[in-house]
């Protein structure tokens, strides 16, 4: 790619994030612009998504016992707090000119899987978004193709590091991983691994290998690990995200989708409450 391309693909969309952490205090992770387009019912609005990981964003979701009239009883909710996205400004192609922060909602999230959506609350448009690799390309990736992450490291402002695929078939908490050579480390969290020939997003960057030496901690900040692309489909997919990769859907049909989800999810567990306090009185 050309210099410009480098910085319009791989540079321009990665934002910083910032969510509470241990005590309240704010910690740093990164995210990627993934989409931003045109609020459906608006000629002026547009809706822009962020994709990063759950534990960047882990602090903002605290999980409570509180009664639900509907299934009266009660049921696990999530409150959910807004966060904190940094999205930069640049002048003479490389230079930091500014950095806005907006509030972003957490629309979805998976520990499992370790990844999360955010919603910006600015309706402007961003001009820059990432591109996620097709499906039907993922079977095509191999070891050796040079790759750059891009993230913000200890948070700093966003930059971008440069390696290989090393391995395409890590599995970690019965979920699939790539490893890849390019440096990363703190910071770099929710970040994106791209191929540096398209400057398509095959990754989210995710874990670090650590070695416990002594009572120290050695970071092997070449052997990273990011969330594989394949991984990130089944997440918006089972989220009811599909619009993110699927132009021929729209927020608004996957709220709807979601908001069912959710009310066939709590008739399910209102009917299991039922039965086992039937089965206690049966005893």
């Amino acid at each position: 790619m050309e210099l410009k391309e480098l910085h319009e693909k791989i540079l321009y969309p990665i934002v910083r994030v910032r969510a509470p952490g241990e005590g309240g205090k704010m910690v740093g992770g990164t995210g990627t612009v993934i989409y931003s387009k045109l609020s459906k019912d608006s000629k002026d609005e547009y809706q822009t998504f962020i994709l990063t990981n759950h534990h960047v964003i882990a602090g903002a979701v605290v999980v409570k016992k509180e009664w639900d009239s509907v299934a009266e009883h009660k049921v696990d909710k999530a409150f959910l707090t807004q966060v904190d996205v940094e999205v930069f400004d640049y002048v003479y192609m490389s230079t930091v000119n500014s950095s806005n922060s907006y509030k972003a909602d957490i629309v979805a999230y998976d520990e499992p899987h370790d990844l999360a959506v955010l919603k910006l609350s600015s309706p402007t448009k961003n001009l820059f978004v990432s591109t996620l690799i097709p499906k039907n390309k993922i079977k095509d990736l191999r070891l050796f193709m040079p790759i750059r992450g891009c993230g913000c490291s200890l948070a700093h402002d966003p930059f971008s590091t440069s390696g290989e695929i090393t391995s395409i078939k890590e599995v970690i908490d019965n979920k699939e991983y790539f490893m890849t050579s390019q440096n990363s480390i703190f910071g770099n969290s929710g970040g994106a691994i791209f191929l540096a020939d398209t400057g398509e997003q095959i990754g989210v960057t995710s874990r670090v290998t650590g070695i416990q030496l002594g009572f120290g901690v050695d970071m092997m900040t070449w052997m990273g690990f990011s969330a594989a692309p394949q991984r990130i489909y089944e997440f918006v997919d089972e989220q009811e995200l599909k619009f993110l990769y699927d132009s021929k859907d729209t927020y608004e049909a996957a709220m709807k989708r979601r908001e069912s989800k959710r009310r066939a999810a709590m008739e399910r567990s209102s009917r299991k409450s039922e039965e086992e306090g039937e089965d206690g009185e049966g005893r």
